[in-house]
């Protein structure tokens, strides 16, 4: 059961990316683009046969080869539970589920369909997809730098010298006034 849930929200996922694009082709692509608030936020059909932004567009075959690697190398890590956290397993799996996606585009389109382009700054036309790709890598930078800061205090305490400098002191030194090993 651990194994099924993981693979269904995954499954869940690409199938609402893939859904929403095919809408995005068949409705918006004859007309373009459609204002959904002005001066905010626009739905423009856009293919995308780079990476971010479009950067390296004469590249889809190495692009899309690089993400297969990518996305195997995070699957497998996945699959044999090398992180025992839940979260960062959340988090990888918004990323897979986002890659499958835009690698599903890049095999069958030759291209990634992208279409919410935010208007109230000088932004990429990006799809859920991306999003998903984006929110998961910025909850495991977020909880990779909070888990850093508490390794830190849990190993090293700041104490103050004679001179009032603050130093570092790692638990192997506490006790030792001189300071040696």
């Amino acid at each position: 059961m651990s194994v099924i849930l993981p693979i269904v929200f995954c499954a869940v996922l690409v199938a609402v990316d893939q859904a929403v694009k095919f809408l995005v082709i068949e409705y918006l692509k004859p007309i373009e683009y459609l204002n959904v608030l002005d001066g905010i936020l626009r739905l423009r059909y856009v293919e995308n046969s780079g990476a971010v932004f479009g950067s390296f567009a004469s590249h889809t075959l190495v692009l899309t080869v690089f993400s297969i690697i990518l996305l195997g190398v995070t699957i497998y890590f996945l699959a044999t539970n090398k992180s025992k956290s839940k979260f960062v397993n959340f988090c990888l799996l918004l990323m897979v589920s986002g890659g499958i996606g835009n690698i599903i585009d890049r095999i069958r389109l030759q291209y990634v369909v992208d279409y919410i382009e935010p208007l109230f700054i000088d932004f990429a036309v990006f799809n859920f997809a991306d999003c998903l790709i984006t929110v998961g890598a910025g909850m495991l930078i977020v909880y990779l730098i909070v888990d850093i800061i508490k390794d830190t205090k849990k190993n090293k305490s700041l104490k103050p010298t004679a001179d009032g400098a603050m130093i570092f002191e790692t638990p192997e030194k506490k006790g030792k006034k001189d300071g040696t090993k």
